[in-house]
């Protein structure tokens, strides 16, 4: 059997954003995404970083708040809050995780929706599910314009996704069942994985655990989406033995990521199109 094709994110993302500028002429405003950041996560950091490179590339402004890490709930929330009613902010991105001490899901819900653009708040949620205008989570809307892009058609597909994560996992079940797959969830309690896996036309990894999903258990013909990042640049699937069975593979890095930083970007371009009334 032949190798899988790579499903290569890196140069799609680059021709995903490019509406920014066409809006800054339009209107005489750059669009603006605010990221906020509590402590110093050495990977924390580097995404921010990277994001902010990407959002310059793209003519979008980028504004970073950082705090430290022994930062309250309430500070958080309240700086949430307040860059929700800021009208020159017209996305946010609260770089997650947190830490421990704070409730992640309260400061997610200080995030206005309109200004939402990573997909996280309950409102997201629901119009995601629902097919409702709205934002979508950032890793699984780059995951389904992956598919698009390789001309993957999830309709009467069996999908598996592992992991059930509410900004990730559970969310590219969503939209994987929205687009007429028939979708199974997968755990950390999962009895029998591999069966669950050896059944799927797309696997979609998303648990956080490297090399968890074996290429013995890939059925051939697959597709394999791995949203997985572990040290050491090692995602959820054992790439080695996967790509000799699947048909479509996401390398890691270089596949998903790069199509999450393209979404957030051109979600946070739609969010200043209806914000600025010109969408």
């Amino acid at each position: 059997m032949s190798q899988a094709r790579l499903m290569e994110g890196t140069a799609l993302a680059r021709r995903v954003v490019e509406d920014a500028a066409a809006l800054t002429d339009r209107t005489g405003t750059a669009p603006c995404l605010a990221t906020v950041l509590v402590g110093e996560d050495p990977a924390s950091v580097t995404y921010v970083r990277m994001k902010q490179n990407r959002c310059r590339k793209a003519g979008i402004t980028s504004r970073h708040v950082a705090l430290p890490a022994a930062t309250t709930t309430e500070d958080l929330t309240g700086t949430l809050r307040a860059l929700s009613a800021d009208p020159e902010v017209h996305g946010i991105l609260l770089q997650h995780p947190v830490g421990e001490h704070i409730d992640e899901r309260a400061a997610f819900e200080a995030i206005a929706p309109e200004k939402d653009v990573d997909g996280v708040t309950f409102a997201s949620f629901a119009t995601m599910s629902f097919g409702l205008p709205g934002f979508v989570s950032c890793t699984p809307g780059g995951i389904m314009r992956l598919l698009d892009a390789y001309d993957v058609d999830p309709a009467g597909k069996r999908a598996v996704v592992v992991g059930r994560s509410a900004i990730l996992g559970k969310p590219a079940g969503m939209l994987l069942l929205a687009r007429d797959a028939t979708v199974t969830y997968c755990h950390s309690r999962t009895q029998d994985l591999s069966s669950a896996v050896r059944e799927a036309d797309i696997v979609v990894a998303a648990v956080g655990r490297p090399r968890l999903i074996r290429g013995q258990d890939i059925k051939p013909g697959a597709v394999v989406i791995d949203a997985g990042y572990n040290a050491g640049n090692i995602g959820d699937v054992d790439f080695d033995s996967a790509v000799e069975r699947a048909a479509l593979i996401t390398p890691v890095p270089g596949g998903v990521g790069p199509m999450t930083i393209a979404t957030l970007l051109e979600q946070t371009v739609d969010a200043a199109e209806r914000q600025l009334g010109v969408a």
